[in-house]
């Protein structure tokens, strides 16, 4: 199946096979090996706060004016400086490459093509200096915080370097989650490519055959840092060594001391470490539960998102990422205080659907119903939603 790198306009960027996130889930669903789709969508344990979080999203209602007269709405948003062309981004996710060929260098470009943030995972399939030249300097960077702070301090001057205007640092990761799907797939850091693995990539040859000419996906980031010749099992030590510990207020500190962009802290989700990340200095914070992917017994993204944008939307940027899966989530989550989206799963399974199309159809698609829900309630601008939550 061949695939075009061309750009469609943004209208015509919407494949009307796969008019949804659903879709997409699906199509993307029988491309994939099983293994690495359900590395994908898969969370810990019973995957019960996997469900919530796009749930209780749902649960939210907003308020439409039909007799009021509206000029219009405009979805960008001005955001740590910079004015994106809608109010959600990308959000990072390992192993991409894994997933689809390329996909992190697809996203990247679709990104930046669109004018929203590209978010670049540590143990992403791509470099920092790579991201950074498909977006012109324009993706953001999530940092696990390495153990050593000498590692630390090496990829923080590389995006700086490379001229990434925001450092993430991850908060809700500070032990490896029990992932059944994962467990029984061999999915650890690295994978190991069992019988059943090898079999799963023989049955879907567009993907094998995407992924021989994309070469073996790597953690390009990481790379100069691993050592040579290590065995599968043994650079899965090497990785575990590596980002193991729990972020703490020593080191975020010694971070905002080094780095002079924007900081944000994704992962938080009750006062008490907002009002200490705060204090810290940072510009900002994510409101997530790592995708439903560490704790199940947790609450959903939307439910301390609304008591945070209440207590501390004033003082700092509040954002969320965590299940939403279509632009009357984005709405939901926008009237319920948040300043920004991310989303990761619903990029990712655009692109398993489409390839190299994949990134701009998303993106295109969600613009476009976020676009319906602004017209159908009479909300001018984003900042607006909050007046329209029920």
């Amino acid at each position: 199946m061949s695939e075009t790198n061309e750009k469609p306009a943004s209208n015509d960027a919407i494949d009307s096979r796969v008019p949804s996130i659903e879709h997409l889930r699906e199509r993307a669903r029988k491309r994939i090996p099983r293994f690495a789709f359900e590395y994908l969508e898969g969370g810990c344990n019973s995957e019960i706060n996997l469900r919530r979080n796009t749930e209780e999203i749902r649960e939210v209602q907003l308020k439409p004016y039909y007799l009021r007269d509206y000029p219009g709405s405009d979805q960008s948003v001005e955001l740590f400086g910079k004015t994106y062309d809608a109010p959600f981004g990308i959000a990072p996710i390992g192993l991409q490459g894994l997933i689809w060929p390329r996909a992190t260098e697809i996203l990247a470009k679709a990104a930046f093509d669109h004018n929203i943030p590209f978010t670049l995972s540590t143990v992403g399939t791509a470099s920092i200096e790579t991201v950074a030249e498909l977006t012109e300097g324009n993706a953001w960077f999530q940092l696990y915080h390495p153990t050593e702070d000498d590692l630390r301090n090496k990829l923080l001057d590389r995006a700086a370097d490379a001229g990434l205007p925001v450092l993430v640092i991850l908060a809700d990761t500070p032990t490896f989650a029990y992932r059944p799907k994962e467990i029984k797939n061999g999915l650890s850091i690295p994978p190991r490519m069992s019988v059943s693995n090898v079999i799963q990539m023989m049955m879907h040859p567009t993907w094998s055959f995407s992924q021989l000419a994309a070469g073996a996906p790597e953690f390009k980031t990481m790379k100069p840092y691993i050592p040579k010749g290590l065995s599968m099992k043994h650079l899965g030590l090497f990785m575990n060594k590596t980002f193991s510990g729990r972020l703490n207020p020593d080191k975020i500190a010694a971070i905002r001391d080094r780095w002079k962009g924007k900081l944000v802290v994704k992962g938080i989700v009750n006062s008490e470490d907002a009002e200490k990340a705060i204090s810290l200095g940072v510009d900002g914070m994510i409101v997530s539960n790592h995708g439903g992917r560490q704790l199940d017994a947790g609450q959903s993204t939307i439910k301390p998102l609304t008591t945070l944008a209440k207590e501390f939307g004033d003082r700092t940027t509040i954002m969320i990422d965590s299940g939403l899966r279509a632009g009357p989530d984005i709405a939901c989550a926008l009237a319920s205080g948040a300043k920004f989206a991310f989303m990761g799963r619903s990029f990712m399974y655009g692109v398993g659907a489409l390839g190299e199309k994949g990134g701009d159809h998303t993106i295109a698609m969600l613009k476009k119903q976020l676009q319906q829900v602004m017209e159908q309630v009479a909300c001018e601008r984003v900042s607006d939603f909050p007046k329209h939550l029920v």
